[in-house]
């Protein structure tokens, strides 16, 4: 199994939209497009793609607006979470998940849509 036959249905769900929210990223400096999205404990979904600044402090991953996008909405505890990158999952992607709840699983997928890896909060 490859792709995203490894993964559930729902999860399945939440890389095609990290997918989607990919083609939407902007990242003139790096270049580095990542698409995020996360299922809160209500089912409901939320995508966000990185959007850079100059100032590399400044920019926002993917993960953080896909998780601060369903805070500023309400949710406080999630499901799953789903990163698609060429890169990995960062730490500090992490931690900011992690704010809201242990044991979250956060699927890792590259641009293509193949599964990597999943990490758990």
């Amino acid at each position: 199994m490859t792709g995203l036959d490894m993964l559930e249905t729902e999860d399945a769900k939440i890389v095609t939209l990290a997918r989607g929210a990919r083609l939407r990223a902007y990242a003139p400096h790096t270049g580095v497009e990542e698409g995020a999205a996360v299922r809160d404990s209500d089912g409901r979904t939320y995508a966000a793609a990185t959007v850079e600044n100059a100032a590399a402090a400044l920019t926002t991953s993917a993960l953080r607006g896909a998780v601060a996008a369903a805070a500023s909405s309400g949710a406080r505890t999630f499901e799953a979470a789903a990163l698609v990158t060429a890169g990995a999952l960062g730490d500090d992607d992490l931690a900011v998940l992690r704010e809201f709840g242990t044991g979250v699983p956060v699927h890792v997928a590259g641009p293509d849509g193949v599964h990597r890896e999943t990490r758990t909060t």
